[in-house]
């Protein structure tokens, strides 16, 4: 539990009973303190406090739920439906323009536009949340939703390779950032016992979003072409934004944003179980894009329809759901590290037992190979569910919560290296192996490896060998 050592000025404390959990918020002015343990009777204890320079000592409570912080997740919901909604399916555009506008490159070249938008989508966080704290999330959610709605409507006028970087790699990746990040940061000023709960929800947006698009984009562009295509998904995300704009709203007060919180802290990475979890964050991050990415050009490669090949991706987000919501509640049981840990280990045996097989010329000739293909879609799809929820969670755990943001802003500065990498890597891996997936896919295999040896040894710098089966 965080010192409370400061003279009674600067301190208000504040109790109020929730069943049987016990919340004590004490409010110290420029530092967040937020930590839980158990008190003797059995109850749960947690101390938010602020250090100095606020204005002035006030209460902070969480509502845990009614009608305005569920309409602020259902808000939230909808900024993650636009905006990570894209990033799920980025494999139908890499697909797309691979065998139409950009087929003139390889697949190395255009890659790297949606590394590029991968890259900006973590990195720029770190800037995003500063502004979010001084300026509250509405106007990032209307600069990001109107820069998703303008690039989404620019590619039709793309025709040359740097359009299409600037366009969508330059501009999507900035958009989705500003757009994405506050969404879920709100949630937080409503929700504290229910927080990983109401998280839940509203990133599940990013997956229904991820369903919602390569159908739309697959229906509309094999009967009226690529443009109308993007506008119409341009006409949902500026509805999903208005409404995201319209129901969003902060409840904390603003903070000044210093250069302190704009610059990363790599002073954390003295902290060797902070490392090697962000180097388990960062490789697992390299074994994920790679199937959200390459999946749909596979399903193409081994003659599976346009139609179907497209689904695939939809059947990847449809089980990422639930691949949100059910490890998120094992999480709170066996451990946040145990849980993830076990998820690393599916996606790591599904990509092995089945998308590599399913590579196999003898596999494709005899017509399982699709088979293959659309198991490995929905396992893989509820495997990978958690990857992305669970890891800020995990961060989570090995730093003081009053460093948290900033840690985690820091860590995902090094993860974001991985998302700008890894897509291009597996582009020129595809071009090496003349077109064949098995360099690709066994790239997956390693980097999900290297993941789970770096989380597990995260768990055991923290806990020590002794404990390697604890709770955690």
């Amino acid at each position: 539990m965080g010192s409370s050592t400061a003279s009674e000025n600067d301190l208000a404390n504040v109790k109020h009973n929730a069943g049987s959990v016990n919340y004590t918020f004490t409010e110290n002015v420029n530092n967040i303190e937020d930590t839980t343990s158990l008190e003797s009777g059995g109850k749960e204890s947690v101390i938010d406090s602020r250090s100095e320079n606020e204005d002035a000592s006030t209460e902070i409570t969480y509502p845990e739920g009614g009608r305005t912080a569920w309409l602020v997740v259902l808000g939230s919901w909808m900024s993650c439906f636009g905006s990570m909604g894209l990033m799920n399916c980025l494999g139908i555009f890499q697909a797309y323009l691979g065998e139409h506008q950009l087929q003139p490159y390889s697949s190395s070249d255009i890659a790297w536009i949606f590394g590029v938008y991968s890259f900006l989508a973590f990195f720029c966080g770190v800037e995003v949340g500063p502004v979010f704290d001084a300026k509250g999330p509405r106007p990032l959610i209307l600069l990001g939703g109107l820069g998703t709605v303008a690039f989404l409507l620019l590619l039709e006028v793309c025709t040359e390779y740097w359009h299409f970087m600037l366009c969508f790699g330059l501009l999507g990746g900035v958009s989705l950032s500003l757009a994405f990040s506050p969404s879920i940061s709100i949630v937080a000023h409503y929700f504290h016992r229910r927080r990983g709960f109401a998280v839940g929800i509203a990133s599940s947006g990013a997956s229904i979003g991820g369903v919602v698009f390569p159908l739309l984009f697959q229906h509309i562009s094999s009967k009226l072409g690529f443009a109308w295509a993007t506008r119409t998904i341009a006409i949902v995300d500026l509805v999903t934004f208005c409404l995201a704009f319209l129901l969003i709203r902060r409840r904390f007060p603003a903070k000044k944003a210093t250069f302190e919180r704009l610059v990363p802290d790599l002073s954390i990475f003295r902290q060797k179980d902070l490392m090697l979890a962000t180097m388990g964050i960062f490789f697992m991050e390299w074994g994920l894009f790679i199937p959200l990415t390459y999946l749909t050009s596979f399903a193409l490669d081994i003659n599976m329809s346009s139609e179907s090949s497209y689904l695939l991706l939809s059947l990847v987000n449809a089980a990422a759901v639930f691949g949100r919501w059910i490890p998120g509640w094992c999480a709170d049981r066996l451990g946040r590290f145990n849980t993830l840990i076990i998820t690393i280990v599916m996606c790591l045996v599904f990509i092995a037992c089945l998308w590599m097989p399913a590579q196999s010329k003898q596999v494709v000739s005899n017509g399982s190979a699709s088979v293959l293909a659309i198991a490995f879609a929905v396992l893989f799809g509820f495997a990978s569910g958690s990857n992305v929820s669970l890891a800020p969670v995990c961060i989570g755990q090995l730093c003081r919560i009053e460093r948290f943001g900033r840690t985690y802003a820091t860590a995902y500065v090094i993860v974001s290296i991985s998302t700008l990498t890894g897509i291009p890597i597996c582009g020129a891996i595809l071009q090496r192996c003349n077109g064949e997936y098995w360099g690709l896919i066994t790239f997956a295999i390693v980097s999900y490896a290297a993941s789970l040896v770096c989380l597990a040894a995260a768990k055991i710098s923290h806990c020590g060998w002794d404990q390697m089966l604890a709770i955690f």
